[in-house]
């Protein structure tokens, strides 16, 4: 009599990281398992695993967070299949969500990795991930930028020193700061806080200009194919290129415009019951950084597109919020042509 070949066991572990320890749950396909907490070292998570379940398959989770994804990789490189979760997409009955303790999540991710729930975010390359860090590198300076001016422009309002008109906007020239530096102040202490808040102003402005042109310089260089082909495309510069191309990573990678634009948060929510529907807008769910670059870069392609110049016509009328919302998504959608047709942008070819 033939003897039936065994199934291979299978380990499932939720992992709730942290900066100084990891709350660990084991679970077999058989049996909940237990839970413990250890240092955070992939390698001693897979000491523990040789030694207590040597012949299991193991797939683990954890929630994505300001740790990354080197676990992940160190995971993967075990052997071990690896999901990186969004911590949204994680089921809790009722009464789970009125307690909340890293067991209680670590036991969770278990619970809905054993039961196959569980779909892992898109994971970026090393180096794509490292050049995303300068992309947000520069957004930090753009508000540490505005802040500074701000700063400066409530220092002169206090004391009651008026603006020029000619320098009364937002870019400041090279005159208009000039003009600041020979402010005068009864008392020279104030002018030593301006001086403070100028030399701030000039560091920033520097910094700003030498990461925006070294990121650009690196896209040209490594994904110059896509980088000129986003750029063909009327509202599209060069640091939505390169938002585009660290953040949302090789476009290619989404089927549809409706998959692509849920993963931005254009996509609108939808509440139905019975006869009654209603729309609720753009869903709170989305990327929203490239978001808020999208919305920007449609009013550029209102300004210069005659066929978006017509788009956002038709709509007038309508609350200006759900037009321009409506010309990203269009944008959206021509992006992603570009990019899957690997065509640059042409009036009346890629619409």
């Amino acid at each position: 009599m033939e003897s039936r070949p065994t199934a291979q066991p299978k380990l499932y572990i939720g992992i709730d990281i942290h900066k100084r320890s990891w709350k660990i749950h084991c679970a077999t396909d058989l049996f909940s398992g237990k839970s413990f907490t250890m240092a955070p070292k992939p390698e001693m998570l897979r000491d523990y695993i040789r030694k207590h379940f040597p012949k299991h398959k193991v797939a683990t989770a954890y929630e994505a967070g300001c740790c990354g994804y080197y676990a992940h990789r160190s995971f993967e490189s075990f052997g071990w299949h690896s999901l990186v979760v969004n911590p949204a997409d994680i089921h809790r009955k009722g009464k789970e969500k009125y307690t909340k303790t890293d067991k209680i999540d670590a036991q969770l991710i278990a619970r809905e990795l054993k039961d196959g729930r569980l779909e892992s975010i898109h994971i970026p390359d090393v180096e794509r991930e490292q050049l995303r860090s300068l992309f947000r590198r520069r957004n930090d300076l753009v508000k540490d930028f505005r802040r500074v001016k701000s700063f400066i422009k409530m220092q002169l309002l206090y004391f009651g020193i008026a603006i020029p008109d000619e320098f009364d906007n937002d870019h400041w020239s090279h005159k208009f700061r000039g003009w600041v530096d020979e402010v005068t102040f009864k008392y020279p202490s104030a002018r030593e806080t301006l001086d403070s808040r100028m030399r701030s102003f000039r560091f920033i402005d520097q910094e700003l200009r030498d990461v925006s042109t070294k990121m650009r310089a690196y896209c040209r260089k490594h994904y110059k194919k896509d980088y000129y082909l986003l750029k063909s495309i009327p509202g599209i510069g060069g640091i939505v290129a390169c938002g585009i191309i660290c953040e949302l990573g090789d476009l290619r990678r989404f089927n549809s415009i409706k998959h692509l634009a849920g993963y931005v948060g254009l996509a609108p929510g939808i509440h139905q019951s019975g006869d009654n529907q209603k729309s609720t807008g753009i869903t709170m769910r989305a990327h929203r950084l490239m978001r808020s670059y999208f919305i920007e870069a449609s009013w550029q392609a209102i300004r210069t597109d005659p066929i978006m110049q017509g788009y956002y016509r038709k709509h007038l009328g309508k609350n200006v919020k759900s037009i321009i919302i409506k010309v990203a998504r269009k944008l959206l959608s021509r992006t992603l042509a570009v990019i899957k047709t690997e065509t640059p942008y042409a009036i009346g070819v890629i619409e």
